[in-house]
């Protein structure tokens, strides 16, 4: 009978150790479950604040780093904004959204360029048109210029022609520069008369003093006449536009080791440090060219002379100041686009100013006797006008004429251009000029 109350009684006890065992095995997985609970509450927080950061860094990325970005390829000097938090930077994502502002500036360059050459194609095309009427609005002028002989009519055709072959030059730059040819092939002149040709293209060309040192018979290949011509037309409009009107653009032609120079300059206000980089790198022709790069209205002359330069193997520096206190431009012709005309068979235009060089005459060798008794020769004056050129028998049948000429002395022309620029020429031969002075129709 004992032993069912120690039975009762262990088993009594082995359940309260089984119930504390299992009240403490819950009371662990308790516990487990709420650490449990805090780190997935932590996790999600701390998710919930990378949602947050990654959602502000692209929603940063979108409103200022990619237009910033799309901004630098046209402004290179403009800065990009780094990740919004600085932490970012370097990390995984950091690298993924510096790649994303990579590849948009790829994109948005080559878009750019895609409609760039679009703009520059229809250009070429509305400047072909626009060219082609200018020059038949030209012919018109000069077919009126040949009929008529009415001194008041003809000053008035001029002014007329002389303005059409501005609006010429314009089209003809617009049209270089979007990659057109030069479109004028002519034959081999001197490079004065290129010079002068170029001068003649603008409506201040009064204010333009050249200054020949070169050899007589100086000249250019056929292909490099018209960019010449353009080249010094686009360097003497900058120089005339930035500089008073009450001063001269002084222009010299001489020789250098290399081939020629044409050195122009100006009583201007110069050019700033960046202006200076910015021209140099333009006429240098080594970046290419995007219509929008040139301004809102498109600036296109240091453009158009880049495109030459490039094309024709002509060096053009912008980069030195001027001693009048502007800007000295200097275009460099080397040798290999020179050529020699005889002065005598084939002379200069009439109005191009004359070398200041004098060819050495060929004399015979005298015999001694006569080198013993001969006697010093005298040396003549020097002409006034300093060309050292004397009078020819044309300007003695020219002053002749002279009273001919008296209802023509009335015109204002501009320099008289090479027969292949210029419209004034063609008046020289309707005129006749050779019954005129040499210096009659020269400013």
């Amino acid at each position: 009978m004992t032993a069912l109350p120690d039975l009762a009684a262990g088993g009594l006890a082995l359940g309260t150790l089984s119930a504390f065992a299992l009240g403490g095995g819950l009371l662990r997985l308790r516990r487990r479950d709420a650490r449990r609970r805090a780190e997935i509450a932590a996790l999600r927080t701390q998710l919930d604040g990378s949602v947050r950061a990654f959602t502000s860094e692209v929603e940063y990325l979108a409103a200022r780093r990619v237009p910033a970005a799309a901004r630098q390829v046209t402004h290179p000097h403009l800065d990009v904004p780094g990740p919004l938090q600085p932490l970012t930077a370097g990390t995984p994502l950091g690298r993924a959204l510096d790649d994303v502002l990579v590849a948009v500036q790829g994109e948005v360059a080559a878009q750019r360029t895609r409609v760039d050459a679009a703009a520059q194609a229809g250009m070429r095309g509305a400047t072909r048109e626009i060219q082609a009427a200018l020059y038949r609005l030209q012919d018109a002028l000069r077919r009126l210029q040949q009929r008529y002989d009415d001194p008041e009519l003809a000053q008035t055709l001029f002014a007329l022609d002389h303005e059409n072959e501005q609006s010429l030059r314009r089209a003809q730059v617009a049209a270089v520069v979007c990659g057109a040819w030069v479109g004028l092939a002519r034959e081999e002149s001197h490079l004065v008369d290129a010079v002068t040709g170029g001068q003649a293209r603008l409506a201040g060309y009064h204010r333009v003093a050249v200054h020949n040192h070169l050899e007589p018979g100086t000249a250019l290949v056929s292909h490099a006449v018209e960019p010449v011509a353009i080249i010094v037309a686009e360097l003497l409009d900058n120089a005339l536009r930035h500089s008073a009107p009450d001063t001269d653009v002084v222009v010299s032609l001489e020789h250098v080791h290399h081939g020629v120079c044409v050195t122009i300059d100006d009583a201007g206000l110069g050019m700033t440090e960046d202006e200076r980089r910015r021209a140099q790198r333009l006429v240098a022709g080594d970046d290419p060219i995007l219509l929008t790069d040139l301004g809102d209205p498109p600036r296109m002359g240091l453009a158009a002379i880049g495109r030459l330069t490039r094309q024709f193997d002509l060096r053009v520096d912008v980069s030195s100041a001027s001693p009048y206190g502007g800007v000295r431009a200097v275009l460099r012709v080397d040798s290999h686009l020179l050529s020699h005309l005889d002065p005598d068979e084939k002379p200069p235009a009439a109005s191009a100013p004359r070398t200041t060089r004098r060819p050495a005459p060929a004399r015979p060798p005298a015999p001694a006797s006569a080198q013993a008794t001969a006697p010093a020769p005298t040396t003549a004056p020097a002409p006034a006008h300093g060309y050292g050129a004397e009078r020819t028998e044309s300007e003695a049948a020219g002053h002749q004429a002279s009273a001919a000429a008296a209802s023509y002395s009335q015109l204002t022309l501009p320099p008289i251009y090479p027969p292949y620029i210029s419209p004034p020429a063609r008046f020289l031969e309707y005129l006749s000029v050779a019954a005129f002075p040499a210096d009659f129709f020269r400013p």
